[in-house]
């Protein structure tokens, strides 16, 4: 049995001209930065090739160990654990002044690693995040992917009950189904899943909704929309034009939501992910557009502390519909992963929403925010009902089929 480790499996070396050639679609002459941590060395080595094999002018390994952020969170002083060196932040106002293409690696490295730390200290550290970064991709001036890297630590979380090399295979065939290398030709299966996608985002714009309602166990949520709320969904591109795929896998449809206008009461339906801490059971109520109430069954203090950094980081700047038809629902398996996880239910964003979401929006009704963190909130359990300018509702997604 292959066990997927080694940097001559050949998934590993098709998941990086995935993510070179479609997801991020570097560009002859492009600079191209690739974000990776400890265990993820063959996947960031490979993609380093395959960029360069397409005439990348030079890549640059974005490094972050979460060792040492343990280290930081555990004996620095307090008043420091918000600081940032000037330099992170000029590193990504220097890429989008490039144009640059960015590749980010996603999958649990260290689980649990952060576990026995306060989780307030825990919420106020974001790095690798910066403020920077976000707002050069909401501004759409790179070219960017993430893509997951499968690793021996993620792998027993999945799949505690097999044997590690069981439990990486398992692991690495299932990604390997999501991420459509198991096609004839991936990046045509993608370019025609790109197509599906942007097909019903262009049918959710043709109803001209108002607001959405999500109604499931533990969940009455409206999430009101913007008069200029678009949806989104498959190829993206950057605001010269180039193309480029986001996420792989994507099978989402998204818009930017009124950050004035959700109320009600939400249930995640997954855990999430907040760089090595889960929160379990999420449950969040709204008011006036507020995230006024945060509890959890775990995790719940370093979410509060990570959405007390500005007025923004308790509004929402997305929401996203995922139907059934997917690769990743159908499997069952929860990835503890945000990039997986979230691709798999409709989901919600506290924080900064994405300006193509809304475009010829006024910006100043768009959610600004130093963070976006998406939380899924859907599932064959959950209906979601579109409400139209006369307040009637109508099926959009039940069963988790589109209506």
């Amino acid at each position: 049995m292959t066990t997927g480790t080694g940097a001559g499996d050949p998934r590993i070396q098709q998941l990086a001209r995935l993510a070179v050639e479609v997801g991020a679609n570097v560009q002859p002459g492009q600079v191209v930065s690739v974000g990776a941590r400890p265990g993820q060395e063959d996947l960031a080595r490979a993609i380093a090739s395959a960029a360069y094999e397409r005439g990348a002018r030079f890549v640059d390994l974005a490094w972050f160990d979460p060792h040492v952020k343990l280290a930081r969170l555990r004996h620095a002083a307090d008043d420091t654990l918000e600081y940032v060196p000037p330099w992170y932040g000029q590193r990504a106002l220097g890429l989008g002044e490039l144009a640059a293409a960015t590749i980010a690696l996603a999958g649990p490295t260290a689980p649990g690693l952060f576990d026995d730390v306060d989780p307030v200290r825990a919420g106020r550290d974001r790095l690798p995040s910066v403020r920077e970064g976000i707002a050069v991709l909401m501004e759409a001036k790179i070219n960017w992917t993430v893509v997951p890297c499968p690793n021996p630590a993620w792998a027993g979380v999945v799949f505690p009950d097999l044997p590690p090399d069981e439990a990486l295979e398992r692991l690495w065939t299932q990604i390997a189904h999501i991420c459509r290398l198991d096609e004839p030709d991936p990046a045509a299966a993608w370019r025609a899943r790109g197509d599906e996608l942007a097909a019903s985002a262009a049918r959710l714009d043709e109803r001209r909704l108002t607001a959405l309602r999500f109604r499931g166990p533990g969940t009455d949520l409206t999430v009101g929309l913007l008069p200029g709320s678009t949806w989104v969904g498959g190829i993206d591109h950057r605001r010269d034009g180039l193309e480029h795929l986001p996420n792989i896998p994507t099978e989402e449809v998204f818009t930017t939501p009124d950050p004035l206008r959700t109320e009600g009461v939400v249930t995640s339906t997954r855990p999430l992910d907040l760089g090595g801490t889960v929160v379990e059971g999420l449950r969040v109520r709204f008011e006036g557009g507020r995230a006024v109430e945060i509890t959890a069954d775990a995790g719940a203090e370093t979410l509060r502390a990570r959405v007390a950094v500005d007025e923004g980081g308790t509004r929402l700047g997305e929401v996203a519909l995922v139907d059934g038809s997917g690769r990743i629902g159908p499997l069952g398996t929860v990835f503890y992963d945000t990039l997986l996880d979230e691709n798999a239910a409709s989901h919600i964003a506290l924080g900064a929403g994405y300006p193509k979401g809304a475009p010829g929006e006024d910006p100043g009704r768009i959610n600004d925010s130093q963070i976006h963190i998406d939380f899924m909130i859907g599932g064959p359990d959950v209906t979601v009902t579109g409400v139209a300018h006369d307040g009637t509702e109508s099926p959009v997604l039940s069963g988790g089929a589109w209506m």
